[in-house]
C-alpha cells in the first residue's frame, strides 16, 4: 500500500514540502474503457502526495527530525527534545473553527423551510457529523487536504438509525480525487484503495454514475449508482493544499534543535572535564580521590601544579531571546494569537485585545477556511439531499435554500451580542435573520423554531403598536418624548 514511505528523506527530513499536487486528467468522461488508464496516470502523483502526507502526519504525532540527531563532539551528551508546536497549531485551528458544530440555516422565505432544515440538522446529528468535521479538520490542517465519503445507510428502517445516509472520513494516504483539466476543473473520479486478504490492492473507483473495482489493472467489478455525483468529496485547506504548520516546518525544527542544544549545554557544564596541570593522576587514583570529595596532587619540580574544571556555559538569556523570536514568527506566519505580543492594561477593550494579540488575523484566516469548506460541503449536501429524496422523501429542500453556519466565541462579548440581537429585532429585521447573525447560538435554526412562540411581536408585517393610558397608539420603537 502507498502509506508509510518517506522516500528521499535525509536525517528524518522530507525535502520539498510545498503543498499537495492536484491530480488532473485530460479525459472528459471516465468509462470502463479508459478507467484503468486514468487511474494509472494518477497513481504516481498520488504516491508522492501520500509520502508527504504520511511524513506530516508522523510529524504531528511527534516523529520529528530532531529524534534522528547525531553528534560528533561528545556524542554521549545528545539530548533529543521535541517541542511539538505542530500539534499546538493544528489543535488551535481545529478548535477555533470547528469547536462548535457546523449547522445549516435557511435561505429564502418559502414556507416550511425552517422545519425541514431542522430535520436535516437532526440527520447530521444522528450521524455524529460534528465529530466527522473535526476529523476532516485535523487531516486538512495537518497535510493540506482531507476526504469524506457519503453513502446510503444500509440499516435504514431498522428502528435504530433514522438517518438515510452514512458519513465517513477517509485517510488521504489511500484516497484521492481526479479532476478534469478543462473549464470548471470538475471531479472525474474518486478513488479509495485497501489491501485485501490476498495482499492485493483493490482500487474502489467512483465516477458520477458508475462504480468500479480494479485489481492488477483489471476491472473486476462494475455497477451503476444513483448518487448523482461522486460520493468521495475532497476538503482542501486552501488552494495550495498546504498544511497549517507546513510553511514553518524548518523553524519548528530549529526550535527543537535550540532546546536540545540548551539542554546539552547544561549537561556538558555539569559533566565538565577535569583539567590537571603539571601533575599526573591515574584512573584508579582519580576515582578514589573523587569518592573522598577532595583531590591532592604533587607538581613537577619547578612547575606549579593545578587542578581545574574545563567549562564554558551557554548564554541562556541570548538563547531564549532567539527561541522566542522564532516562536513568535511561527505564530505570525500561521495566523495564530501571540503569547507575548503585547502587555495588557486595564484600559484595553475586547476589540483592542483582538487586534493587538493576533486574534483578528486568526479570524481572517478562519473565514478563508470557511469559504473553501463550504464549497466542498455543498457537494456533500447535494448527495445527501438526493439520498433523502430517494429513500424517505421527508425533505423537499433545494441546495440554494440552505446556508452553512459556523459559530465561534459564543460567550465572547455576550452583552454586545445580545444588544445587537435586540437592535436588529427593533429595526425590523426578521427574527430568523437576527438570530442567525448575532453569533450567539451554535444551532440558530433550532433556536428560532423553539423561540417562535415568544417572537410573535417581531413577526408582524407592520410595526407593533402599544396602547397608552389615554387610548392613543404608540409605535413600539417610539421614544417617551415622542409619545
Amino acid at each position: 500500500m502507498i502509506v508509510g514511505s518517506i522516500s528521499g528523506s535525509t536525517n528524518g527530513r522530507m525535502p520539498g514540502l510545498f503543498g499537495r499536487k492536484v491530480i488532473y486528467s485530460n479525459e472528459k468522461e471516465v468509462t470502463k474503457a479508459n478507467v484503468v488508464d486514468v487511474l494509472n496516470s494518477a497513481i504516481n502523483i498520488h504516491k508522492k502526495n501520500a509520502a508527504e502526507i504520511d511524513y506530516l502526519h508522523k510529524y504531528l504525532r511527534g516523529a520529528q527530525p530532531i529524534l534522528h540527531r547525531q553528534k560528533t563532539h561528545r556524542p554521549e551528551i545528545n539530548n533529543k527534545i521535541v517541542e511539538n508546536h505542530a500539534l499546538e497549531i493544528v489543535d488551535f485551528k481545529k478548535g477555533h473553527v470547528f469547536g462548535e458544530p457546523v449547522q445549516y440555516v435557511r435561505r429564502g422565505e418559502r414556507e416550511g423551510i425552517s422545519t425541514q432544515i431542522a430535520k436535516l440538522n437532526e440527520f447530521m446529528f444522528a450521524e455524529n457529523k460534528s465529530n466527522s468535521d473535526k476529523e476532516l479538520a485535523e487531516w486538512f490542517y495537518t497535510c493540506g487536504t482531507a476526504y469524506r465519503m457519503i453513502l446510503p445507510d444500509k440499516h435504514l428502517g431498522s428502528g435504530v438509525d433514522d438517518s438515510p445516509f452514512e458519513l465517513d472520513t477517509l485517510d488521504p494516504r489511500n484516497t484521492f480525487v481526479i479532476y478534469n483539466s478543462g473549464f470548471g476543473k470538475k471531479p472525474l473520479m474518486g478513488v479509495h484503495f485497501i489491501e485485501n486478504a490476498d495482499d492485493e490492492i483493490v482500487y474502489s473507483c467512483y465516477t458520477v454514475d458508475n462504480y468500479y473495482d480494479i485489481v492488477d489493472e483489471k476491472v473486476v467489478l462494475e455497477k451503476p449508482h444513483i448518487l448523482v455525483d461522486i460520493p468521495i468529496i475532497e476538503y482542501p485547506a486552501n488552494s495550495l493544499r498546504l498544511g497549517a504548520f507546513e510553511p514553518v516546518i524548518s523553524m519548528l525544527d530549529a526550535i527543537n534543535l535550540s532546546t536540545s542544544n540548551r539542554l546539552d549545554g547544561l549537561e556538558q557544564f555539569v559533566q565538565a572535564f577535569v583539567k590537571f596541570i603539571n601533575c599526573r593522576v591515574d584512573e584508579e587514583e582519580f576515582t578514589a580521590l573523587k569518592d573522598l570529595g577532595a583531590i591532592q596532587v604533587t607538581g613537577e619540580p619547578g612547575l606549579p601544579a593545578d587542578v581545574d574544571i574545563v567549562s564554558s556555559q551557554l548564554d541562556q538569556d541570548q538563547a531564549q531571546i532567539s527561541k522566542d523570536d522564532m516562536y513568535e514568527m511561527v505564530l505570525t506566519i500561521c495566523s495564530m494569537p501571540g503569547k507575548s505580543k503585547g502587555v495588557s492594561s486595564g484600559g484595553d477593550t475586547g476589540q483592542a485585545i483582538m487586534l493587538r494579540d493576533g486574534w483578528s488575523e486568526a479570524e481572517a484566516q478562519a473565514k478563508d477556511v470557511e469559504l473553501i469548506f463550504k464549497q466542498s460541503e455543498k457537494r456533500m449536501l447535494k448527495i445527501a439531499l438526493g439520498i433523502i429524496k430517494d429513500t424517505s422523501g421527508d425533505l423537499d429542500l433545494r441546495l440554494s435554500e440552505i446556508d452553512i453556519k459556523f459559530t465561534r466565541n459564543k460567550n465572547a462579548n455576550l452583552l454586545v451580542k445580545t444588544q445587537g440581537l435586540q437592535n436588529m429585532l427593533k429595526s425590523g429585521l426578521h427574527p430568523h435573520i437576527a438570530i442567525s447573525h448575532c453569533d450567539l447560538f451554535s444551532d440558530p435554526e433550532q433556536v428560532y423554531l423553539d423561540s417562535r412562540p415568544y417572537l410573535e411581536k417581531w413577526l408582524y408585517d407592520e410595526p407593533v403598536e402599544d396602547e397608552d393610558e389615554e387610548g392613543a397608539f404608540v409605535s413600539a420603537d417610539s421614544s417617551i418624548e415622542d409619545a
